[in-house]
């Protein structure tokens, strides 16, 4: 049997090159790269029984609620292929997903190994979605959007980093940068905390 893979969440603003990262890390240390918004899709996708409570919401412009997102994300882990090792990419988003994923790890007698956070000059961030932006064809991403994107990021995610700096879990990384060179970055920083593939 192999053995088993980190447990990492990964935390940076919008456009700071999370999807990304989170492949290139997938790859580099053998397990699943589980993002919230591909769990959303692939369950109102399939028409599960969570799918469509989400799609209700999303449907209605709403946030999915935490107790819904918890149980998607539960289920997801509850997978095969999550059980020696994942990549958390956009969640937890709250302190009470925080709480959430904190039981459902006791209750697997295990615990996250480190937390990445991509770290993004707000500037560099904003010229960056505006081109792919541009380049997807989305003109309603004006600046003044995602500013405001950013500005919601912070106030949301700042106490998760906190919280989980307070934990000793945190590796903040540059995240701007040729691609190889941030993941370089990225396993460099891990490895110095004992997180190696």
């Amino acid at each position: 049997m192999s053995p088993a893979g980190p447990r990492l969440l990964l935390i940076g603003p919008p456009g700071a090159g999370k999807g990304t990262q989170a492949q290139q890390l997938s790859q580099a240390f053998g397990v699943p790269a589980i993002s919230t918004g591909d769990i959303f899709r692939h369950n109102v996708a399939q028409e599960t029984p969570l799918g469509l409570q989400a799609k209700a919401f999303m449907d209605a412009g709403d946030n999915v609620p935490d107790s819904l997102t918890n149980d998607l994300i539960t289920d997801r882990l509850e997978e095969s292929d999550a059980a020696n090792g994942f990549l958390l990419d956009g969640y937890p988003r709250t302190t009470d997903q925080v709480r959430h994923l904190d039981d459902f790890l006791a209750g697997h007698n295990t615990a996250m190994d480190a937390v990445v956070q991509l770290v993004a000059d707000p500037d560099v961030v904003v010229s960056r979605l505006r081109k792919r932006a541009t380049e997807q064809g989305r003109s309603d991403d004006d600046e003044s959007v995602v500013r405001h994107r950013l500005e919601v990021y912070q106030d949301q995610t700042a106490p998760l980093i906190d919280l989980y700096t307070q934990r000793g879990l945190v590796v903040a990384i540059d995240g701007i940068g040729d691609i190889s060179e941030v993941t370089q970055r990225i396993m460099s920083a891990l490895a110095s905390v004992g997180v190696t593939a």
